[in-house]
């Protein structure tokens, strides 16, 4: 069969059938190429049920941010208020954030990977406009407790909340997990991933989220699972990961950096109180 028969054939599917193939590409492709290909495949593009999900993911290609990230806010665009579930990865912003939320009301799933352009403020305002949210997955760097606060009082849906760092392990802090104890009552899944919480956060946590099921306490190294509150775990959570269980299935680099990050440098966090 010839080149032309070929592309004769894909053109002519049904648009629901092309639709469902071009959902299958991340958002990245759909904008640098798909929608160019042809004016039939640029309509099924721009339709919104074609961005209630948005995967954002650049594979770490560092010199195309600013491109990715104008990128997102067409992605948004095209949504037209009907996003659900969106993925960033190395290159989010406060600017972009909050785009997002506001033209995102019902968003219910948010993951924000190594955007280290995101600031503690930008994250606490873009909650403030997401009551809907149902999981959060945050690897950004350290945030604050008044931040964790903010998003368990907006978002009073939330069920899973995923707040992983890499930290030394000499880093020793209850602020974030006293603050998810006292505003997440609704957690269903909780990963800690290198938090520097004690069992006086841990035991706070089980008081205040009653209903947690999955509970990750991997590189929690200030985390003693032993006596009582081991026992309060294993009976509580239906899935307890270790302060020392591998960390092999995560995709970023968990192993500790003394150099990366110093406490000290974040003790203006107290601004917020």
């Amino acid at each position: 069969m010839s080149d032309a028969a070929d592309a004769r054939n894909w053109l002519e599917l049904p648009p629901d059938v092309t639709a469902s193939i071009l959902s299958r590409l991340g958002a990245i492709e759909i904008l640098s190429s798909a929608q160019d290909v042809c004016s039939q495949w640029r309509k099924i593009c721009k339709d919104p049920s074609m961005w209630r999900s948005i995967d954002m993911r650049n594979l770490g290609e560092w010199d195309k941010d600013y491109v990715h990230e104008k990128m997102c806010f067409h992605a948004v665009d095209h949504s037209c208020g009907h996003l659900l579930d969106i993925n960033i990865e190395y290159f989010g912003t406060d600017d972009l954030l909050l785009y997002i939320a506001e033209r995102s009301v019902h968003l219910k799933r948010l993951r924000l990977f190594s955007c280290f352009g995101i600031s503690d403020e930008g994250l606490s305002k873009a909650a403030l406009k997401l009551p809907f949210l149902e999981e959060l997955e945050i690897f950004i760097g350290p945030i604050s407790k008044h931040a964790v606060e903010t998003i368990g009082r907006s978002c009073p849906h939330l069920k899973s909340f995923k707040y992983n760092l890499q930290r030394c392990k000499g880093y020793v802090c209850d602020d974030e997990a006293l603050a998810i104890a006292q505003t997440m009552p609704e957690l269903r899944h909780l990963q800690l991933l290198g938090n520097g919480l004690t069992n006086e956060g841990l035991q706070a946590i089980l008081d205040g989220c009653p209903h947690l099921e999955y509970l990750d306490l991997r590189q929690c190294f200030s985390v003693r699972l032993v006596g009582n509150l081991e026992k309060r775990c294993v009976e509580r959570i239906k899935n307890l990961r270790h302060p020392s269980d591998p960390t092999h299935d995560f995709k970023f680099v968990t192993e500790d950096l003394d150099t990366w990050y110093n406490p000290s440098d974040y003790d203006d966090y107290d601004e917020y109180d």
